[in-house]
């Protein structure tokens, strides 16, 4: 197990959780009340700054029960470990009537995730595979 250090920015900042011992993602929080209009989007503040420890992420993700329940999509991103502002998400409305987010609100999850560092070596040719160059949907539906 891994310690992520943060900074409380806000007074309304909510300390991440997870939801239970199976689950992956921990949960942002908002720390406002806002209106997310009808095709509209709005950035979200968590009020936390964090110290994510070295050659990891964390992966902000949506929350399905936002998407499946009110349409409402969070941008996947990455912060990485060398981020300390504020953790904001950004969320869509695609559903058809305004959606009100509320301070304490689950907006969002976080995953912490390894990150392996690539090293690029420039080739002449690279090896062959069945798909080649194909592109999107050239390897069926």
């Amino acid at each position: 197990m891994n310690i992520v250090r943060f900074k409380r920015l806000s007074e309304k900042a909510v300390v991440p959780t997870y939801a239970d011992p199976g689950s992956s993602g921990f949960d942002f929080y908002a720390i406002s009340d806002q209106i997310l209009p009808v095709g509209g989007s709005c950035i979200v503040g968590s009020g936390l700054a964090l110290e994510i420890p070295a050659n990891y992420e964390i992966q902000a993700r949506g929350r399905s029960g936002l998407a499946f329940t009110n349409d409402i999509l969070a941008h996947f991103g990455t912060i990485d470990e060398s981020y300390r502002g504020e953790v904001k998400i950004k969320l869509w409305n695609l559903g058809n009537k305004p959606y009100a987010i509320t301070a304490g609100q689950r907006v969002a999850q976080g995953v912490l995730a390894p990150v392996d560092k690539a090293i690029f070596l420039e080739e002449f040719d690279l090896s062959k595979t069945v798909r080649g160059s194909g592109g999107i949907g050239s390897s069926g539906e």
